[in-house]
């Protein structure tokens, strides 16, 4: 294959071209000397990796992106997206971003006594502080919640801040998020990923690390857990989310167990996770799904994504919440109006970082200047849903309306006022973004994070998530189309220590088990592992049919019946449809290949596999996962040589995979899951095959086809000075322990498997898949290979189906069973 010669990068107007007046973006131009002297140093060390690289600064990037398996998803998007990271990071000072940090912190105060007081004694609205409406009219009041104080008091860990910055540098605050910190994993990732592709280049700006947040972010949750060594798992509403990926990569860099709903129980009040080695204690859960949805038994009674019984638990003090369920109330527009005044409420200060004008249309006074300045103002829902005379939730220029639209958002504003409320346009400050080679100004907002550390004091993000507008609006959304991210850096003049190091309480115990290995992690390994080896014995067939093997006359090819016999078999595995007699061998073997709608087709397997591994991807290496996602190459050409081609290509893929799962992971469940799926579906391919083959022409082509499929034919040449015999063919595909395609090798590792797993029981009797496999493996090791016949592999491959329904009982569905019964609970 040509390899593509390095390109020298074409001339570029760095930064240090850039004369002081040119808009190279207000944040520069505005920037202190010492500050807008690491803008030019960024930007030099930027063309300097081109330059010697031979590629542009966004392609190198992009390469850190997709090794990361950074990516995320739109509204609507069936598919994910690459991130779309600019390699030019946003720079603030030391001294501007200590002011923002004030103001963050001072923030979270004010919040955390506003949520308080909400479900406390609410004299807020008692006092005719903040109008009745405001609180009980946002779709996130949790009435449930009045009088339900967290054990430690902590209403608020960690939220998001968006923040804007005004073209002569006032920094404003554009709204809360307390439901759920989006974007605090997308900080993280775009750390990684711009110090891996732009070497020492953040540490020569001295570029404060963001590791201290994470650690503090995961020590503050230990300290409001009831338990000195607590279980802290991070809740997901699953692998269909916009955020999943984030959720994913945050859950693996924290430690978190990631769970779903289902994955969780309560008893007795306390909430564990499911495990393949029963019912674990979880103390803390980092929640990524609305109040509304976290127990249909006491919330939403239409939730499938949450855990019944989960109030019990947090009301009960065994549970910490973060945040705790009902704080997203104050994230209602329709609360900005009354921020600014809370401050000399409840602290007795003046606010540090102002918000964006806003005025709640359920006042008269107010409804009446919103309508009177419509054409200068952002109408938008007061409580963040959907309202008559808007046509998204998104705010809308008043300016921008149509004459009949403008018409029917006042008379819906007439009839409901109190749904409705008005904000002041901003005028973004710009940045300069790395574009196809250029700087360009862009229009960004900023993304902070506030956490709660270890001793309950707020701390700030030395950083954020900036995104970078195409349109120079300010989206409700983390990322629009045609936007981009940046990431953000807060600079020091020198590389202070402090900012390096993470403090930690004490030193972690040691230990080797793997952590918590949920019940539906473990099926999902399972099958992932299944399905990967099904369409590797699939793709192996196709080869076999296509006359791929080592030998002149090896394969299928080597006689008309042996193919037929294997067009069949794809057939009856779900990879072709009922009419494929009509077909040539080739354009059987492309449409086994190509097939994306019966579950035995190639694609189709490909397809579940990946949508499987979706949600093991906080357990799965970057160089793993990226493997595994990789589409099925294109295939448009019947031509023997092109289809045996791309099934060389995807044996190569398999082999990848499972090279990397032998080698980079750890030996602990996760991976005997993985592997005794891959083992079992081998195991069954095995007899199958051999039964198909029966009898079918010659036997030298029979045999030989066998030995190509499950890769033996060197290791029968080198043994048996002849050609292939029935009896050493099977001897050797069949009862050889030593040979790591065989059937009695594939069962003997289930059985070590399955030893090596926990059990529930207490008497140290073997559990039901124990018995199973070790049923399968008794004629193995007890017959001689001439006993082997039709029959007695057909008994073989129901004793294997009946062991993967053991599994599948044992560990991944009968845990309620197991904890009502006699199984003690476990911490």
């Amino acid at each position: 294959m040509a390899t593509r010669a390095p390109r020298k990068a074409q001339p570029v107007d760095w930064l240090k071209d850039y004369p002081v007046d040119v808009d190279a973006g207000d944040l520069f131009r505005h920037a202190p000397p010492e500050v807008a002297a690491k803008w030019r140093m960024m930007a030099d060390g930027l063309h300097t990796l081109a330059q010697d690289s031979g590629l542009s600064a966004q392609e190198l990037l992009a390469r850190q992106i997709a090794d990361m398996g950074m990516s995320f998803r739109m509204t609507g998007d069936a598919e994910e997206r690459s991130w779309p990271l600019t390699p030019m990071p946003l720079i603030v000072g030391a001294q501007e971003w200590a002011k923002v940090e004030a103001g963050l912190i001072q923030r979270a105060r004010l919040l955390e006594a506003v949520v308080g007081d909400i479900y406390g004694p609410q004299d807020l609205v008692r006092e005719g502080h903040i109008p009745a409406a405001v609180v009980a009219g946002s779709r996130y009041f949790a009435r449930a919640m009045g009088g339900v104080l967290p054990r430690r008091g902590h209403y608020i860990h960690v939220y998001a801040v968006d923040l804007a910055r005004g073209p002569h540098g006032q920094w404003r605050v554009l709204g809360d998020r307390l439901r759920l910190a989006n974007g605090v994993g997308y900080a993280l990732e775009n750390r990684l990923a711009l110090s891996r592709g732009t070497g020492s280049l953040l540490s020569d700006i001295h570029a404060r690390r963001l590791a201290g947040f994470f650690g503090q972010l995961r020590q503050g949750l230990s300290a409001d857990c009831p338990r000195e060594s607590p279980r802290i798992a991070l809740l997901t509403p699953g692998r269909f989310n916009q955020s999943y990926p984030e959720q994913a990569h945050l859950a693996r860099y924290l430690g978190f167990p990631l769970v779903e709903g289902r994955d969780l129980t309560v008893i007795d009040g306390k909430l564990y996770v499911r495990t393949i080695g029963g019912p674990k204690r979880v103390d803390a859960l980092w929640r990524w799904i609305d109040t509304n949805s976290l127990d249909p038994l006491n919330f939403d009674a239409r939730s499938t994504i949450g855990v019944p019984d989960l109030a019990d638990c947090w009301t009960g003090g065994q549970v910490a919440m973060a945040n705790w369920p009902g704080v997203e109330v104050v994230e209602a527009p329709a609360f900005a109006a009354f921020l600014p005044r809370l401050f000399q409420t409840l602290l007795g200060e003046d606010p540090l970082l102002p918000n964006v004008a806003t005025w709640w249309c359920g006042g008269e006074a107010e409804a009446d200047l919103v309508r009177g300045r419509l054409d200068e103002l952002m109408v938008a829902p007061a409580f963040g849903q959907r309202v008559e005379g808007l046509a998204a939730v998104q705010p809308a220029h008043g300016a921008q309306l149509t004459l009949e639209a403008r018409e029917a958002l006042l008379a819906a504003m007439a009839r409901r006022p109190m749904d409705y409320c008005a904000q002041e346009i901003i005028n973004l400050s710009t940045t300069p973004a790395l574009i196809d080679d250029r700087f360009e100004p862009r229009p960004f907002t900023l993304r902070a994070f506030v956490a709660r550390g270890a001793d309950g004091e707020w701390v700030v993000m030395p950083g954020g998530f900036a995104r970078l507008s195409s349109s120079g609006k300010i989206a409700s959304t983390l990322m629009g189309e045609g936007d981009l991210s940046a990431d953000v850096c807060v600079v020091d003049e020198a590389d202070e220590e402090r900012f390096s190091r993470v403090t930690l309480t004490g030193a972690p115990a040691i230990r080797r088990d793997g952590g918590v290995l949920a019940a539906q992690a473990a099926d999902n390994l399972f099958w992932f592992g299944r399905y990967g080896e099904r369409a590797e014995m699939t793709v192996r067939v196709v080869r076999s049919i296509l006359g791929g093997g080592i030998e002149v006359d090896a394969g299928a090819s080597g006689h008309p019946e042996v193919r037929t016999r294997l067009v069949d078999l794809l057939a009856n595995w779900g990879a072709l449809s009922a009419d494929h007699n009509a077909l040539s061998p080739a354009e059987a073997c492309r449409a086994a290949l190509v097939e994306n709608v019966l579950p035995g087709g190639v694609a189709a397997l490909l397809n579940t596999q990946r949508n499987v591994g979706q949600s093991l991807r906080d357990r799965f290496a970057p160089d793993f996962w990226r493997i595994a996602s990789r589409p099925l190459p294109l295939l448009d050409s019947h031509r023997p040589g092109v289809l045996l081609r791309v099934a060389r290509e995807l044996v190569e893929r398999f082999a990848a995979l499972s090279g990397l799962g032998a080698e980079d992971m750890v030996r602990g469940p996760a991976w005997r899951f993985l592997d005794m799926g891959r083992r079992i579906e081998r195991a069954l391919s095995l007899c199958r095959i051999a039964r198909q083959l029966e009898g079918a022409g010659e036997e030298s082509d029979r045999l030989n086809t066998l030995l190509d499929i499950f890769d033996s034919q060197i290791t029968y040449r080198s043994r048996y000075l002849s050609a292939p015999l029935r009896d050493p063919v099977y001897d050797l595909l069949l009862l050889d322990p030593d040979n790591p395609r065989s059937l009695v090798h594939q069962v003997q590792a289930i059985e070590r498997h399955i030893v090596a797993l926990p059990s529930l029981r207490e008497d140290a009797l073997p559990e039901a898949p124990l018995r199973e496999v070790r049923a399968v493996l008794a004629p193995l090791i007890s017959l001689t290979v001439d006993q082997f016949d039709g029959p007695r592999m057909a008994e073989i491959e129901m004793r294997l189906q009946a062991l993967s329904d053991s599994i599948s009982a044992r560990y991944f569905l009968q845990f309620d069973a197991a904890v009502a019964g006699r199984t003690p609970l476990q911490g």
